[in-house]
């Protein structure tokens, strides 16, 4: 089966997160387990924690359908020493809020260099900030997102987020989402379904798809190679509706989260509806 969801509000609450998801035809779901914008939220209630482990029970979503995102402001290849340390405690945090879940991954950007250092020390930096947080956490996996490329963000390109995952110490517990505006943005083209097997091939080549958790599924308002992260709505941008259509019929992405960040909330069930539509689910 596949897992199609959204990124879902947690207003109330994390434990309404899965009762929005409910609401809108989804089989999966994301979700911030705080305050993305802040670097300091008040603890997990245990009460909180328990209304949203009950209500996933009852509206039928395993962990492993679920796929929290951490802050924004965290930056894991931060070159500056200071402010590397505060990303990697709030990300250790974070790790921490999902294992209190009771989730399995934690969905994350990888980092920039900032144009302060090297490629290659900032991805040693992330590598070594994910280490640090498994080693504080368990049962949790640390899910890579491949970037658009904007600016100095690393992890727009396959061969840098395997450097990263080579230096992972525990690679039972490191994994990637591939975001497909990312990848358009970011040089690969996926608008065919020849392509998109060829995007997949590379992946394999270069990283491995056993490493592959889940996509975020998202069209691209900027043109092939434009290194802009800009998402559209389902065949409303460049990609278009052919792509989505054989991401929805392809064997390697049975039971992954396939989570919606399309800019039209208020569509999220109608483009949920559409893409079941596409293999008849």
């Amino acid at each position: 089966m596949k897992r199609v969801g959204a990124h879902v509000s947690i207003a109330g609450g994390v434990e309404n997160a899965p009762l929005n998801a409910r609401e809108i035809g989804a089989k999966a779901f994301a979700m911030f387990t705080r305050n993305q914008r802040q670097w300091h939220s008040a603890p997990l209630t245990a009460v909180s924690i328990e209304a949203f482990r009950n209500n996933c029970a009852e509206a039928g979503f395993l962990p492993e359908h679920i796929l929290p995102h951490d802050s924004y402001l965290i930056n894991l290849g931060h070159p500056e020493p200071e402010k590397l340390e505060k990303s990697r405690q709030a990300f250790i945090t974070e790790m921490q809020r999902t294992e209190a879940l009771g989730l399995v991954m934690l969905n994350f950007h990888p980092g920039s260099h900032l144009n302060l250092t090297s490629e290659e020390e900032s991805l040693g930096l992330i590598a070594a900030s994910v280490n640090l947080a498994l080693e504080a956490t368990s049962g949790v996996s640390a899910v890579i997102e491949n970037t658009a490329g904007q600016g100095s963000n690393l992890g727009f390109r396959f061969e840098q987020i395997a450097r990263i995952i080579e230096q992972v110490d525990d690679k039972s517990r490191v994994g990637v989402c591939l975001d497909t505006c990312h990848l358009f943005a970011s040089g690969y083209d996926i608008r065919t379904p020849e392509t998109f097997d060829a995007m997949l091939d590379e992946f394999d080549r270069v990283i491995g798809i056993s490493f592959l958790k889940a996509m975020h599924l998202n069209d691209a308002k900027q043109k092939l190679g434009s290194r802009v992260d800009r998402h559209a709505c389902i065949g409303k941008g460049m990609i278009g509706e052919e792509a989505f259509a054989h991401i929805m019929r392809h064997p390697s992405l049975e039971e992954k989260p396939l989570i919606l960040e399309t800019p039209d909330a208020d569509g999220w069930a109608e483009e949920i509806r559409m893409l079941y539509g596409f293999t008849g689910e």
